[in-house]
């Protein structure tokens, strides 16, 4: 069965008008991430209980008349795994959902083992999706018939698979602890990245020591520079992982660069100069120019603290085995480390606990403040 491609704005104002009557849909996208420098949603799927259409954004239109649909809370739309996706939308085209109904939240709070759409459709629908176009580059134009194909997969399913978890949390009293998450999600963006230095998003830069921190925040911009010229993800350049061991051993001949885990001979060849470049140029950089890595407020170690978020974590493993959840749905570790910190005493000092969501004062609440109490003071 074909699925219409649509490409004009009227086509889009069309779309639009016609899921304005609808009482739910299902929603998806498509973007290039893993082949460009500057990711870009390249497709968006949009379902109804029995049709389906792909938008293509490449080919121009204007798609504000969708916008007011997506942000009308009385029409549904139904996402898997949003989170991206709404910010994505948001970066984009500056749309914004309301009315959420997220399929991998409500199967994180039924105590899903898999939460992947696969792993979901297959298991409750025997659907099984094809997964060969997860890495394609959506930005190629035209799209071939079988990624037209996965795409619609994506969303056709999707309203049944709503209505079954909706009806399996209203079973286990959970409907709401899922619309409390599913109305954070609404609100989520990409944040800006400002004038921070590079190295402070790199996993693993906070063990370098200042020489290393400015090699290595070198390094990372050249390969910036890099991948927006050749218009590539900056991990089809080099690694991060690669680029933090060059920054910690420092080689100065290409013969240093052997043996780095991520820099095969070919691109030590192509890219050795540049590399060895950055790191001369931070070995020569003056010591009252080298950067510092930012650290928050260092707390004091604080034995009755440590005590209680031990005791903390032990109770959550239990409740978790009880509701058949993940630990981190429960509660994740973030939130717990404030109520060790916090150790409030009475119900209304938990809306004081930041990370703790009403859903969570509600049903653990009273175990919560019964577990602080008993800890020594």
């Amino acid at each position: 069965m074909s699925v219409p491609v649509l490409t004009t704005t009227q086509e889009i104002e069309e779309l639009a008008a016609v899921l304005a009557g609808e009482g739910a849909i299902a929603v998806d996208l498509e973007a290039d991430s893993m082949h460009c420098y500057q990711e870009k949603v390249c497709l968006l799927q949009f379902s109804t209980a029995d049709r389906t259409w792909l938008v293509d954004p490449l080919a121009g239109p204007d798609l504000a008349p969708l916008g007011p649909v997506l942000a009308d809370p009385a029409v549904r739309k139904i996402f898997h795994a949003a989170d991206y996706d709404l910010r994505s939308l948001r970066r984009d085209f500056g749309l914004t959902v309301r009315g959420l109904f997220d399929t991998m939240v409500a199967a994180q709070f039924l105590g899903e083992e898999k939460i992947g759409l696969a792993d979901v459709l297959l298991k409750h629908f025997g659907v099984e999706l094809d997964k060969q176009y997860q890495r394609a580059d959506w930005a190629q134009r035209p799209l071939p018939a079988g990624m037209l194909h996965y795409a619609a997969e994506d969303t056709r399913h999707l309203h049944r698979l709503a209505d079954l978890f909706e009806g399996e949390l209203a079973a286990k009293g959970r409907l709401e602890w899922a619309g409390e998450e599913f109305a954070l999600l609404e609100a989520v963006r990409f944040q800006a990245t400002g004038e921070a230095p590079l190295f402070v998003r790199a996993k693993g830069a906070a063990a370098l020591d200042r020489r290393g921190l400015a090699i290595l925040e070198l390094l990372l911009q050249w390969r910036d520079g890099e991948a927006r010229r050749r218009d590539c993800p900056l991990f089809k350049v080099i690694g991060t992982k690669s680029l933090l061991e060059i920054a910690r051993i420092r080689p100065r001949a290409a013969k240093g660069l052997v043996g780095i885990e991520g820099v095969p001979p070919r691109l030590a060849d192509r890219y050795g100069r540049e590399l060895l470049g950055c790191v001369e140029e931070g070995l020569a950089k003056p010591e009252e120019e080298l950067p510092i890595f930012p650290r928050g407020e260092r707390r004091l170690r604080d034995p009755e603290v440590e005590g209680r978020l031990t005791k903390l974590k032990e109770w959550r493993s239990g409740k978790a085995v009880a509701l058949a959840m993940d630990p981190g749905i429960v509660i994740n570790n973030a939130t717990l480390e404030e109520l060790a910190r916090q150790a409030p005493r009475q119900p209304e000092e938990l809306v004081t606990v930041p990370g703790l969501k009403r859903w969570q004062q509600t049903v653990l609440g009273d175990e919560l403040l019964q577990l602080l109490q008993a800890c020594k003071v």
